[in-house]
């Protein structure tokens, strides 16, 4: 092998990549569009939920349950009647509505235990699995206040004092914005190398190269350092400029450690795509292998849902996928500032993973021009 060779082959993968416009455009989207869409467009939290009280009691505790509500949680709650609720909830105009029956605080008062009807609009999922518990716990707390003017209410015997690290305002933003870079650097390395290997197969231009006085491994690996060198770069453009810029999401580790991470990782997802482009036969059977693909290693590498709640055979087979622990790597590293001692076990288990996948492509892409030639 000659790194002439491999250097050259790989500035012409460049060059190619250049004159790519769709192609352009989908790493410029991905690294900017995307991940400030991902971050900021379907928050897990509860944000500007429409609200809608039919307040029958009309007592000082219905009107301090009423003013409860407000934003950013909620908007600030319709007062309507209870003739108008159904038709509002059909229309979509509230997510939830609140019926405060007639006598409620002097119901509450007299030990009755009155109840309060929450009516749900769970065609909007998100906010509705959420804000249920949010209005439970706000009209518990203003009942409960409220009852304390009048009769001796026992203090809790224990006081929970709630810390979180590393994401103190539990900020959805800053997880899903991370989480969103890595899921653009496992899609995009695959994507590049694999419709690289497609792009020469379709334009002819690899049987320019069967002739050229090149191995197969400096074929490949030149594709490899061409498109990993992309996807480094746009990596970096997008921690500095969306994801600290934009988002304002506050880095607690090393970004070029990070970086090193990624490369790593980008060694491994380059072959997997390498492998796939000499499978798939065109560019619409290699998005078919990609959906097939791309969407576990997305799911289960513990970036979406933590992998201590999945079961333990897929936590298991999980560990053969380099995103699984390229997601331990960056969260340890971006989130809880983790140095290179704490996640060299990483490094090593992406590098390892990277050699096997590396090997099958070679061996593949091999065959593959074998039959060509």
């Amino acid at each position: 092998m000659r790194l002439a060779n491999v250097g050259n082959l790989g500035v012409k993968e460049l060059r190619s990549l250049l004159r790519d416009p769709i192609m352009l455009v989908l790493i410029a989207y991905s690294f900017t569009v995307a991940i400030y869409a991902a971050a900021t467009a379907v928050p897990e939290t509860l944000t500007r939920a429409a609200i809608a009280i039919v307040d029958e009691d009309r007592s000082p505790l219905s009107a301090r349950i009423a003013g409860a509500f407000y934003p950013p949680y909620f908007l600030p709650p319709v007062m309507i009647t209870a003739a108008e609720m159904d038709a509002r909830m059909d229309a979509g105009h509230d997510t939830f509505a609140i019926d405060i029956p007639p006598d409620f605080q002097r119901d509450m008062l007299a030990g009755r235990q009155p109840a309060i009807q929450l009516n749900v609009d769970a065609t909007r999922m998100s906010q509705a699995f959420t804000g249920s518990g949010y209005i439970q716990t706000i009209i518990s707390d203003e009942v409960t206040a409220f009852a304390q003017r009048y009769r001796a209410v026992a203090t809790p015997a224990v006081d929970l004092a709630l810390r979180a690290r590393f994401n103190p305002v539990l900020e959805e933003a800053w997880f899903g914005a991370v989480m969103e870079v890595i899921n653009q650097i496992t899609m995009l390395s695959i994507v590049l190398a694999g419709a690289a290997l497609i792009r020469e197969r379709e334009h002819g231009t690899i049987e320019h190269l069967l002739v050229m006085p090149v191995t197969p491994l400096e074929i490949m690996l030149a594709k490899v350092w061409a498109m990993a060198l992309v996807v480094i770069v746009a990596t970096a453009v997008a921690i500095t400029v969306v994801v600290q810029g934009l988002l304002g999401v506050p880095i607690q580790g090393s970004v070029p450690l990070f970086l090193a991470g990624a490369a790593v990782h980008v060694f491994a997802t380059t072959a997997m795509g390498i492998f796939l482009g000499t499978v798939a036969r065109s560019m619409p059977q290699f998005a078919l292998l990609l959906i097939l693909v791309l969407l576990p290693l997305e799911m289960l590498s513990g970036g979406t849902t933590p992998r201590e709640s999945m079961p333990v055979f897929v936590q298991v087979v999980m560990l053969a996928a380099p995103t699984t622990h390229f997601v331990m790597l960056a969260q340890g590293i971006l989130y809880r500032g983790a140095g290179f001692s704490v996640v060299w076990p990483q490094f090593v288990a992406l590098a390892g993973i990277g050699a096997v996948l590396f090997g099958v492509a070679l061996a593949r892409f091999r065959a593959t021009i074998g039959q060509m030639a």
